[in-house]
């Protein structure tokens, strides 16, 4: 039987590029080669595509050709340029390891949608959706799922910093890993939380503080068919969650403790794995997501935000709760890899 051709596509052009590249590092750890047959394909951070030997952490310094994922559907695959001529080679799907802007946001879906290819994850629309959270927490709103009390800046726009309710968040529309991401506890503090917000983009979301435990939920599935990890709990210390902001992620977060499974009744979990689910299905999701949520004292479930491609990285939260309830990060990959053919042939 022979092996399916599958192009693995990391980096990226914007903050996430490194967490990126360790996501790549994990799944080329745990990819089985009797099975597949990668293609890996990095993105520089000047947005320059290279086929490579892999995801190492010099890989930009080592041996690669430049490289496109041709958007003609006869090609079905990648245009390997070399001076002045190409090589064509045809891949079976395609698996982003890409978190964040132009990768998780239905951009780079866009282009697999017009090559034909089948691919991991969301379609364009729940990406996008999903991306923007002040769209994500319309949409869930409106299925009759809770979501926090909101505020929407856009370009040039102002918010009377004393009529909020304190403390809130502000947060870029459109990012990841708390890049960007203040905690405001005064009036005083909100125009430099806004300020920075805007570094990641000009789309504002002012978002009021939740007194609840974070919870995680990873989805792996389409439809109803859906399997869900062990529920996570991110004990805090201190401070908000931003491990891929830390200096060193890999050997634990400065100030946050992973508890897998959640240490909350088990009812509680169950409710959490029951409106992740309702989450994921609002929003279109489609082969995998992580769902993370407040779970409030009276029991009440809240939807914090949706990531499409979540980490893979070695510490990350998603491969964790999958492993907890006994999915390895190969057996993973097999699954993610199937239901992509799957929805391709459906």
């Amino acid at each position: 039987m022979s092996k399916l051709k599958v192009g693995i596509i990391f980096g990226g052009v914007f903050e996430e590029h490194p967490v990126s590249v360790k996501s790549a590092q994990e799944v080329a750890k745990h990819l089985d080669t009797d099975a597949y047959e990668p293609y890996w394909i990095g993105i520089t951070k000047s947005g320059d595509w290279r086929l490579c030997d892999g995801p190492a952490a010099s890989w930009e310094d080592g041996a690669h050709r430049p490289v496109v994922l041709s958007p003609d559907r006869s090609v079905h695959g990648l245009l390997v340029l070399d001076e002045g001529s190409y090589q064509t080679i045809r891949l079976d799907v395609v698996l982003p390891v890409l978190h964040g802007k132009l990768g998780e946001d239905g951009a780079i879906q866009g282009l697999f949608e017009l090559s034909g290819i089948p691919y991991v994850g969301c379609d364009v629309q729940s990406s996008a959706l999903c991306m923007d959270k002040s769209l994500a927490y319309t949409v869930v709103g409106e299925a009759g799922i809770p979501t926090p009390n909101f505020w929407i800046l856009g370009p040039g726009d102002s918010v009377d910093a004393d009529v909020l309710p304190y403390p809130v968040f502000v947060k870029p529309a459109r990012s990841g890993s708390s890049f960007g991401v203040s905690k405001v506890t005064s009036a005083a503090e909100l125009d430099d939380a806004v300020a920075t917000a805007r570094q990641y983009d000009e789309k504002v979301l002012i978002e009021e503080g939740v007194v609840a435990e974070e919870i995680g939920c990873a989805i792996l599935g389409n439809g109803d068919a859906l399997v869900t990890g062990e529920v996570d709990h991110v004990a805090l210390s201190h401070g908000f969650f931003k491990i891929h902001q830390e200096d060193a992620p890999e050997t634990g977060s400065e100030n946050a403790t992973f508890i897998v499974p959640a240490d909350i009744p088990t009812a509680a979990q169950e409710l959490v794995k029951t409106e992740a689910q309702r989450v994921y299905r609002a929003l279109g999701c489609r082969g995998l997501a992580r769902v993370d949520m407040f779970l409030k004292a009276d029991g009440t479930v809240v939807l914090n935000e949706v990531n499409t491609l979540p980490g893979l990285t070695s510490y990350s939260r998603y491969p964790r709760m999958m492993a907890a309830a006994g999915i390895t990060m190969t057996d993973f990959l097999d699954r993610a890899l199937a239901l992509a053919m799957a929805e391709s042939a459906a």
